[in-house]
């Protein structure tokens, strides 16, 4: 019964996101409970209220992440009935959120609004954002056709350019993105290239292809690129996600001799390297050289420590360093609390950690949450699966199909087939696509 409650109970917090900073119309008819208004001395907003600011919102569509017809809603109501003059950064917002369901047409629609704002006049951001939705949806023409209509704007520069490029290799295009860098593009010259070699070295470190890595660093050295640190650094970090972290520390040692400085960034590197090919105490040994040459170690450096230390079962020692983070003036990340997570193995140690999370002010991303309940629920905890579920509702964090699927397979792995077709709906109502699942006799939406 208790469970039961927890359920019908989901949607208590869904906008309390939304209600503690704005009030508009249409709330009533999201909400699956009356809505109240909060009292106020003054609960009805007039049409040209300044009740409206650009924090609240670009908060507001941050909730509506998820759900691009409600933020469309709001998008156009908050402008329409509020009198809200949208700015570059809200258009960018939104066009984020419709970029996500592959909406291009209102996305150029919301361009073609923004040319004639001049407050609002697209920006590198804003086709940035084009070029990685486009990317994403695998539409690869259509993002190089997005860099061609720059130039409408103004924008087609070194900058629209390398962000094309880097989109395209975030999502795993990267051979068409190094055709059009080597061979398409090469009578373009640009002030400073090594930053797109740089992207392309990164890419194909990402698509773990390390012996493209090999020859795209050997044609660099054909074709005269002056490597730069960062370029040293994304190396090293591809000898140590390819299982050769000795050839890293080797390349670091050969830096040293070459008078290299290194950056924090390049150092971060080293510390991860070294700790993998010969263990967590000599990266400490690296963490102090780093103080001693004047490079301050930041979140990351500490991260990678602690991530060291609970991969080795020094879980007291990563306390440790952990609450020298704050002392030190570097406060924990998310990524801090994601090393712990991984490493504990109480439901109670968990909840306490992410508690701590919250209350410090760090936001968990999506991936918090996900990664949460999926662990509860592979370990056949359901009630922790649910406290995970209300705190990212009173995070005003909006459930993405990741999330969903969480839920459903702990409900399912539990027996609770009724209450997981509800969330099931719930996903198809938002125009999220669930996986399919026997149990709840769930059919792929395309097959």
């Amino acid at each position: 019964m208790a469970m039961l409650s927890l359920i019908s109970a989901r949607h208590r917090n869904s906008f309390r996101c939304i209600r503690r900073t704005l009030l508009y119309p249409f709330t009533e008819s999201f909400s699956t409970k009356p809505f109240k208004p909060i009292e106020q001395s003054n609960p009805i907003i007039p049409p040209n209220s300044t009740s409206f600011d650009h924090s609240n919102v670009r908060q507001t569509l941050s909730c509506y992440a998820n759900d691009w017809k409600r933020a469309i809603e709001f998008f156009n109501w908050v402008q329409i009935q509020s009198g809200f003059n949208h700015t570059t950064d809200t258009y960018n917002g939104m066009i984020d959120i419709l970029g996500k369901f592959f909406e291009f047409d209102l996305i150029w629609d919301l361009i073609k609004r923004m040319k004639e704002d001049p407050i609002a006049y697209p920006n590198h951001v804003t086709f940035r954002i084009v070029f990685k939705r486009y990317a994403s949806a695998h539409l690869v023409e259509e993002a190089t056709n997005a860099y061609y209509r720059t130039e409408e704007f103004g924008l087609m520069d070194e900058t629209s350019y390398s962000n094309l490029i880097d989109a395209l290799c975030e999502y795993k295009h990267v051979i068409e993105a190094e055709e059009l860098f080597l061979v398409k593009s090469r009578d373009l010259v640009f002030n400073d290239d090594v930053k797109i070699y740089n992207i392309i070295l990164r890419g194909w470190f990402k698509m773990g292809w390390w012996k493209k890595c090999r020859e795209f660093w050997e044609e660099m050295d054909r074709r005269g690129v002056c490597k730069s640190l960062y370029s040293y650094s994304i190396y090293m970090d591809i000898h140590c996600k390819s299982g050769k972290p000795w050839r890293a520390v080797k390349l670091y040692k050969e830096m040293k001799k070459k008078g290299i400085r290194l950056d924090v960034v390049a150092y971060n590197t080293v510390v991860h390297a070294i700790g993998l090919s010969e263990g967590v105490d000599f990266s400490i040994r690296v963490f102090r050289e780093m103080k001693e040459v004047g490079c301050e170690p930041n979140v990351v450096t500490y991260n990678t420590i602690v991530k060291l230390l609970c991969e080795n079962g020094r879980i007291r020692d990563a306390y440790r360093v952990f609450d020298q983070m704050r002392e030190k003036g570097c406060a924990p990340n998310v990524m801090t609390y994601h090393c712990f997570f991984g490493c504990l193995e109480k439901p109670k140690q968990i909840l306490s950690m992410f508690d701590r999370m919250i209350n410090r002010g760090v936001r968990p991303r999506m991936d918090t949450y996900v990664t949460l309940m999926k662990k509860f629920g592979r370990w056949g905890f359901l009630r922790p699966v649910f406290i995970v579920w209300e705190k990212m509702e009173e995070q005003g964090c909006s459930p993405d199909a990741s999330a969903y699927s969480a839920l459903i397979d702990a409900l399912v792995q539990k027996g609770l087939v009724d209450e997981a077709r509800m969330y099931e709906e719930e996903m198809l109502a938002k125009g999220l696509s669930p996986k399919p699942r026997v149990d709840l006799r769930t059919k792929p939406l395309i097959e």
